[in-house]
């Protein structure tokens, strides 16, 4: 038996019992949120991906002995998951456990100066003060536009949809009252003199795929976030909070066909009547959600479907987030000095994030995010080893260069960096590699452009500029993911798979069998 025949659920789907159907197409993080409030609210769920396990940009690696973490590795928004679970009828304690980290991460700038990121007020000022002493006010004040940008575009609007014009036209109000017009680093350079200071605070949209120089400031709330909740891990990693959500969607009667690659999304008229996959089966559906990146689902699952806002031409003109290149690796022996989550800042901040976003040019300096998950969890990693990823920003693949030329040189200078900065010796210690470049985003991950979160988080990509959550192409086709509202991150994405959720019509108003496929050409 592979390993997606041992993740897939074996029971026919004829058994239906008269539910409605239910067709999530990937299972992401959002798919399969989207799966398990589905399920535990009447629907019979089907959740096709074309790779062997659940999790998408949130997948796992297992080899070796180690255990890599794909994509995110930052939990900030616990009380969501609380909240899925207590929705299926569980608890998330039962399956999954969630540990706080502190400090948040260490950030080092390339003269080494290190400075400690948390949640405590008084241990933030100290670290700000070691910086820029006058700028400690300003730190306050920070803080306290990003609590009321949080309260707002967070707590008001975070699990809103924006397909209403009405809603979109309150919400926007309240936002340009904000101050949504400004980029993250235009308010943080409000608040802070000081360089580092302004990058410390300003680089948090580059985790949900921004550019901080243009991200609209409602993500200056991420600051407020961490500080409120906390940072936190889930012990055995990302993957294991996968698996937890897999096990909601099949506990309450969902079923995931792993390793099985929808190539259309079947329609008739002005609505879903199923998908077609890769092997020539048409599975019907009465409603249909799609976790893939928006452009894929418009540009390539209904390319025949004739389009009025998400036309080709529309795709090809949206802006989407930077790659990235990230390198897993195992050593033989254990780097204690280092915590579970470093930043790198190379000698370039406004420079290289230009490079990146605007000219996609491959720079010959980067910034890093390191992740030593086995800081905190020895479950990751052989007794006496650590375990490793380092994640560089680089150019999504509308740029030039040839990663497959490009990729070995590259982790060969990450390498070397590293070992000259964080982990000493680290070339004679590594007994187990390997590399995601921009094409495994495209190629493996499906994703437009090789872009790793989608589309761009700008203001006029973001809220009602961003694909609905209710398609505006089909009535009842939806989406949820990165790259449709609220946008990426883990809390971004299970905030879309609940807003689809709500939206989706009852269970109960459902009086038929789904329909019969359509054995046509997609075309409505």
């Amino acid at each position: 038996m592979n390993i997606a025949q041992s993740f897939n659920d074996p029971r026919p789907l004829a058994d239906a019992g008269g539910k409605p159907h239910a067709v999530i197409i990937g299972a992401g993080v959002g798919g399969l949120t989207a799966g398990a409030l589905l399920s535990a609210r009447g629907y019979r769920v089907t959740i096709f991906d074309p790779l062997d396990k659940p999790g998408g940009r949130a997948y796992a690696y297992r080899q070796e002995g180690f255990t890599f973490d794909a994509g995110p590795t930052i939990i900030t928004a616990p009380w969501l998951f609380e909240k899925l679970w207590a929705e299926c009828g569980g608890s998330l304690g039962d399956d999954v456990e969630i540990r706080p980290n502190t400090p948040f991460y260490k950030i080092r700038f390339d003269d080494g100066t290190v400075f400690s990121y948390s949640g405590d007020p008084a241990a933030m000022e100290a670290e700000v003060a070691k910086i820029s002493p006058e700028d400690v006010a300003g730190y306050r004040s920070f803080m306290a536009e990003s609590k009321r940008i949080y309260d707002v575009a967070f707590l008001e609007f975070a699990e809103q949809p924006f397909h209403s014009k009405s809603i979109t036209a309150t919400a926007l109000a309240k936002l340009v009252r904000l101050g949504g017009y400004r980029s993250v680093h235009s308010v943080v350079c409000k608040h802070f003199r000081h360089p580092k200071l302004r990058t410390i605070f300003s680089f948090h949209p580059l985790l949900i795929g921004g550019n901080p120089f243009t991200a609209t400031s409602f993500y200056c709330l991420i600051a407020h976030l961490e500080s409120k909740h906390g940072v936190h891990y889930a012990l055995g990693g990302t993957g294991a909070l996968v698996e937890g959500i897999a096990g909601l969607v099949r506990r309450n009667g969902g079923r995931l066909r792993l390793g099985e690659t929808v190539e259309t999304i079947l329609t008739k008229g002005r609505r879903a009547t199923g998908v077609r996959l890769a092997s020539g089966e048409a599975v019907p559906a009465d409603i249909v959600i799609s976790n893939c990146d928006p452009a894929m689902t418009y540009g390539r699952l209904l390319k025949d479907l004739p389009r009025k806002r998400w036309t080709d031409r529309k795709i090809r003109n949206s802006d989407y987030s930077m790659s990235l290149f990230v390198w897993y690796f195992g050593t033989n022996r254990r780097y204690d000095d280092v915590g579970h989550h470093t930043m790198l800042f190379g000698p370039r901040y406004r420079g290289l994030l230009k490079d990146i976003f605007s000219t996609k040019t491959l720079a010959r300096d980067f910034s890093l995010y390191l992740y030593r998950p086995s800081a905190n969890d020895p479950s990751v990693a052989p007794e006496g080893c650590d375990a490793f990823y380092v994640l560089s920003p680089v150019p999504n693949l509308a740029g030039t260069t040839d990663w497959a030329e490009k990729a070995e040189s590259y982790r060969a200078r990450v390498a070397s960096h590293l070992e000259e900065t964080l982990l000493p010796k680290l070339g004679k210690h590594i007994v187990t590699s390997r590399v995601t470049t921009p094409i495994d985003f495209r190629d493996r991950l499906l994703s437009w452009q090789g872009a790793a979160f989608s589309l761009e988080p700008k203001l006029f990509q973001s809220a009602w500029f961003r694909p609905h959550n209710k398609s505006e192409e089909l009535d009842n086709l939806y989406l949820c993911g990165a790259g449709t509202h609220p946008g990426a991150g883990l809390p971004g994405v299970v905030c879309s798979a609940r807003i689809v959720a709500d939206l989706v019509p009852d269970p109960a108003s459902f009086t038929s069998m789904p329909p019969k496929a359509q054995e046509g050409d997609g075309k409505s």
